[in-house]
């Protein structure tokens, strides 16, 4: 029918799109559908949460709470630093420690009374800020005042740790100065060791010449002379002794000088007394130690303990330097000298001169500056020894040189007792065998083989030997310390009779003090050809 309505079928494309409208549509209302389930199971526990956190965040008086706490907890460490500072710097019993800790248990308490509290009420709040506020105020003023104090104190305690530290090095510098002078002391130059070899060399090369020399002179036995008796194995300091006291001496003629060596020295001795005679006609006998008879093991008792094992060991054992530095106020008493019997000989002066009534002891390390015979002037008063006392104040006394926790040292002495100098004795040898002193010296030396009543030396026996039988003399007789005190006034060594170079710093030696140096190289002979060959004093 050419007239009729015709339906057609729709296009491809208008289907596709209608159908991706329809399926937009559906996914829409199914996504809010979900939603609307999720917020309806949801809401009533997301709101309170919401709310809370925002509530607490919200609430100053817990965040001026939290600031007040960090206030004083931070001023309560400031005061424990300062409290520890006052510590270290040893003022526990000053008045600002004690400050300081009332300060921190206050502000402490504080804080712990007010950290858990639930509901806080303004008037406790600022009740609790104020009392905060007033202990930070004092805490700051404290420390405030402290401050400037307590760098001072710091300061000063370093100053302190220093001045310890170099106090320690002072005293080891100290203990190992003592060591190395004492080794420079007991060495022998070189100078001296080749005048003795000159020495020895000369009297073998002409044995003729030096046969008894100085032997067998009957004023050697006089009494009615000035005797003077000089042990010692060091040739040059014999002979400045010798010269200076005969230089010196108003009548040189009437001076004899017994001079007692060693066996290995003795030669050489003899050879200089035999090449440089004395001036003045004075007397000079040379002999050795073991020229002596009686001088044994079994009347000496010393000589016995000296030949000890314990004795040798003591001296002689090997021993760590470092130790020995440390002990270095006893290491004097390890020097091998004492071994020596030329240090012994002075107890035995009776029986070596039998027909002397007086004689002057001498050391080799002193200096003679004037006549001398005016000590056989002296009164002795019925004493022994003539001697020159050394104390002063608390020092040199008897408490010094033995050991009074020894029961038969204390009942016997007085700690207090003056003491008096070896190197200058005027002995009265008559006395001295009528108080039988040399029997008393035999009795203390028996008793101490094991050097528990005095160490070592011949002083202290000494001491004990002449307790009650000693004159003292004046002092312008002998001056002492001149091998050790630098300090010694001039005008007291020109006075003095005999200057004595008792210490360690020898005039023989390099490390002789120079300003006392010239006292003693004055008398040296250095016309002699064998010390200028051996360039003694250069």
């Amino acid at each position: 029918m050419a007239g009729g309505v015709r339906i057609g079928r729709p296009t491809t494309g208008s289907s596709f799109s209608s159908y991706r409208i329809l399926i937009s549509a559906i996914s829409t209302l199914l996504f809010l559908a979900i939603l609307s389930i999720i917020f309806s199971n949801n809401h009533h526990s997301l709101l309170p949460l919401t709310t809370t956190t925002t509530a607490v965040q919200s609430d100053p008086s817990r965040t001026r709470l939290d600031l007040i706490h960090k206030q004083a907890n931070d001023h309560v460490s400031l005061v424990n630093a300062y409290a520890s500072f006052a510590r270290k710097l040893k003022l526990d019993n000053s008045k600002q420690l004690r400050v300081f800790e009332d300060l921190e248990k206050n502000l402490s308490e504080l804080v712990i009374r007010n950290t858990n509290v639930d509901s806080i009420d303004e008037d406790v709040l600022r009740q609790f800020e104020k009392e905060v506020k007033d202990r930070v105020k004092v805490a700051r003023q404290v420390v405030g005042e402290a401050k400037e104090s307590f760098d001072n104190q710091i300061k000063i305690q370093k100053l302190k740790d220093t001045i310890f530290a170099v106090n320690e090095q002072l005293n080891k510098a100290r203990r190992h100065g003592s060591f190395s002078s004492l080794i420079a002391a007991r060495s022998l130059p070189k100078s001296l060791h080749c005048l003795a070899m000159r020495l020895v060399e000369e009297r073998l090369q002409h044995p003729d010449k030096y046969v008894d020399v100085g032997r067998g002179k009957p004023e050697f036995e006089d009494p009615g002379l000035y005797h003077y008796a000089i042990f010692s194995d060091n040739v040059i300091a014999v002979s400045v002794v010798v010269n200076s006291a005969v230089k010196n001496a108003d009548e040189p003629w009437k001076h004899v000088f017994h001079v007692v060596t060693d066996k290995m020295n003795l030669a050489a001795m003899q050879v200089w007394f035999k090449m440089r005679p004395v001036e003045g006609g004075a007397h000079v006998e040379v002999k050795a130690v073991e020229d002596y008879k009686f001088f044994n093991s079994s009347y000496v008792p010393v000589l016995t303990q000296l030949e000890s094992t314990n004795l040798q060991s003591f001296y002689f054992e090997n021993q760590e330097s470092e130790n020995v530095t440390k002990d270095s106020s006893n290491m004097k008493f390890r020097n091998p000298n004492y071994l020596s019997m030329l240090n012994h000989l002075r107890f035995y002066l009776p029986e070596m001169y039998p027909k002397l009534h007086q004689i002057l002891f001498l050391d080799d390390d002193v200096v003679v500056q004037r006549d001398l015979t005016g000590l056989w002037k002296i009164s002795m008063d019925g004493k022994v020894n003539g001697a020159v006392e050394t104390c002063f104040g608390s020092f040199h006394r008897y408490a010094q040189y033995m050991n009074f926790s020894n029961p038969l040292i204390k009942e016997r002495f007085n700690p207090k007792a003056c003491a008096w100098a070896y190197g200058m004795n005027f002995f009265d040898l008559d006395a001295w065998r009528r108080e039988k002193c040399t029997q008393e010296y035999h009795y203390w030396q028996n008793l101490n083989e094991d050097r528990e009543l005095w160490k070592l030396g011949t002083l202290p026996p000494g001491l004990m030997t002449f307790y009650s039988t000693t004159k003292p003399l004046d002092k312008s007789w002998h001056v002492l310390g001149l091998g050790y005190n630098p300090s010694i006034s001039m005008d007291e060594i020109n006075n003095a009779a005999i200057i004595h170079y008792n210490g360690n710093m020898k005039p023989w030696l390099d490390i002789a003090m120079n300003q006392f140096r010239p006292l003693w190289t004055k008398y040296v002979d250095y016309e002699m050809e064998f010390v200028q060959i051996c360039n003694f004093g250069l």
